[in-house]
């Protein structure tokens, strides 16, 4: 589902998000089916909130740009209901870094690819 084009634009709305909510994205990776995203968030921002915000944005955005999606999600329902959130106290940043990166396909943008 997040092709080529797809998964460029979704990347470009998380940055924005992540902009806007100073949260910085350390590492990235948008998946043909899931996104892995390494993060440092402010103590303010709970996971739930910018989990919440970053599938609720990247959803209604994407269902309007491309017809393609709404044929394929049915009921308007782009992601999944659930999602995974980790502390990265438990292993080191570098083991987090080297998974993500290790995803796919490698894109020019090292720190937040995007597969085929």
């Amino acid at each position: 589902m997040l092709s080529r084009e797809i998964g460029e634009r979704v990347r470009k709305i998380i940055r924005e998000i992540c902009g806007e909510m100073d949260v910085e994205i350390i590492r990235g990776h948008v998946g043909r089916e899931h996104i892995h995203l390494f993060v440092s968030s402010p103590p303010r921002i709970s996971p739930s909130k910018l989990m919440h915000i970053i599938k609720g944005r990247t959803s209604r955005k994407l269902l309007q740009e491309f017809a393609e999606l709404k044929r394929t999600c049915w009921g308007k329902h782009l992601w999944a209901r659930g999602y995974f959130v980790a502390s990265s106290g438990n292993i080191t940043d570098e083991v987090v870094m080297k998974y993500i990166e290790t995803q796919e396909i490698e894109r020019p943008d090292p720190a937040f690819k995007v597969a085929d």
